[in-house]
Formats: structure tokens, C-alpha cells, sequence
């Protein structure tokens, strides 16, 4: 049932209308900060998360290979002094 009033009907378009203006504005202060903030960090040096796991990838491989480094390069001094060690004699 719908009034026939036009007081109501002109109260009724005025709020509807406050209504759509009110999500317009949210919607543009929410565009606005977002522009700012990136306006902000912008001119700061950050990487994106596909470089960032990229250079971890890397770093852990660069890990893994020193540790091998150091487990070969253990083994070939423990043949070197192996080999000049006086019989019976341990080296230090």
C-alpha cells in the first residue's frame, strides 16, 4: 500500500537521494586515500612479493651450496693431514 501523500513521497526521494550522494562520497574519499597512500609509497623502494621470494630462493640455494663447500673442503683437509701426518699422530 503505497501513500499518496506527496510530503512523504518528496521526503522519501530526498533521503534516497542523501542516501546515493552519501555512497558516492565514501566511495570517492576511499579512492582519494588509496591514490594518497600510493602517491606516499611511491617514491619509497619496496619489491614485489614475486621478487622478494625470488631473492630468498636464491639466498637459501646460495646456503646449500656453501654448506656442501664446507663439508668438501672439511674432507680434503682431513686428507691432507691425513697424508702428512707422522704415523700415530693426530693432528690438532
Amino acid at each position: 500500500m503505497q501513500s499518496e501523500n506527496p510530503l512523504i513521497a518528496d521526503f522519501v526521494r530526498l533521503v534516497n537521494s542523501a542516501a546515493g550522494t552519501f555512497a558516492g562520497m565514501t566511495r570517492e574519499a576511499r579512492e582519494s586515500g588509496r591514490e594518497r597512500l600510493r602517491e606516499a609509497f611511491g617514491g619509497l623502494d619496496f619489491v614485489s612479493r614475486e621478487e622478494f621470494d625470488a631473492v630468498r630462493a636464491m639466498a637459501a640455494k646460495a646456503r646449500e651450496e656453501a654448506d656442501e663447500l664446507k663439508a668438501r673442503v672439511a674432507a680434503l683437509e682431513a686428507q691432507v693431514f691425513e697424508h702428512l701426518a707422522p704415523e700415530g699422530a693426530h693432528p690438532e
